[in-house]
């Protein structure tokens, strides 16, 4: 029987190559036969990770590209560069982090939020997912082959972020730094551009489908932790390996009749 999780000679781009979950998208895609391309616009850090998943997955397996997401011309000349891509897995994104020390302070706020402010924040995650999707499934179509494009939106783009996680004592409530509507608006709308293009590119066998992750730990302070867990039903953050399964999943034959979909990994938490 046919393995339906095989990945052999398929070729996965991932942007945001670089980050914390990039190359662990990477990995799922390498565990089943893959090989994969990490674009990031930090160069060096992107080629560090290819080395380090070179070495234990085989040489020659993952290869790094410079990409900024957000410059149209950035993005055709890094995808002109891969030879063939089957998989796209859109990950880059501006996250701004909300911590004590995070000093997003009162421009963070919708009502005192800039225009500068609001075009960075959409830039990477809209304009990017428009600009790479794009470029790549046109390479896709000229391929004459099947593809697969998968967007990471995330659990605050279907609901609305509680502030209450990001409170200080004695801040008055104008003062207190809170999760930018950015964030939100720009992961809803990669919501909706996953549906649309699920049915304009249906014809061309091309798959589209959103994965919405929660909260992943990453040595977060342990007030923060505690905080978020309580709103979780599973009572806890998510661990950076759990949604390599989801990856495999839905990059592969297995969810072959699947488009148009979000699966939500966020141990319940927009459920309640």
């Amino acid at each position: 029987m046919k393995n339906l999780f095989d990945l052999q000679n398929k070729t996965a781009l991932i942007t945001g190559g670089a980050g914390l979950l990039g190359p662990k998208h990477a990995e799922a895609i390498l565990e089943h036969g893959g090989n994969c391309v990490l674009a990031d616009w930090h160069l060096e850090k992107a080629q560090n990770k290819a080395e380090e998943l070179n070495s234990k997955f085989g040489e020659g397996r993952v290869k790094a590209v410079h990409m900024n997401v957000a410059d149209k011309n950035s993005v055709d000349e890094a995808v002109n560069q891969i030879d063939s891509i089957d998989i796209l897995i859109n990950n880059a994104a501006k996250d701004p982090k909300v911590k004590k020390d995070s000093n997003l302070g009162p421009e963070s706020r919708f009502e005192n939020m800039t225009e500068e402010y609001w075009r960075s924040g959409i830039d990477a995650i809209i304009n990017g997912t428009f600009f790479v999707t794009q470029a790549v499934c046109n390479k896709m179509i000229s391929q004459k082959t099947k593809g697969v494009v998968l967007n990471i939106s995330s659990d605050l783009g279907i609901i609305a972020p509680d502030q209450r996680l990001y409170e200080q004592e004695g801040l008055e409530d104008d003062q207190q730094n809170v999760k930018p509507i950015t964030y939100s608006a720009a992961k809803w709308s990669v919501i909706g551009i996953t549906k649309y293009l699920a049915v304009y590119f249906a014809k061309k066998n091309i798959r589209v489908n959103c994965l919405s992750p929660t909260g992943v730990f990453n040595n977060h302070p342990d007030d923060f932790v505690k905080k978020l867990s309580n709103i979780i039903p599973m009572g806890r953050m998510s661990d950076i390996n759990e949604y390599k399964g989801a990856i495999v999943f839905m990059c592969s034959e297995a969810s072959s009749y699947m488009t148009g979909e979000n699966i939500v990994i966020d141990g319940g938490k927009t459920v309640w």
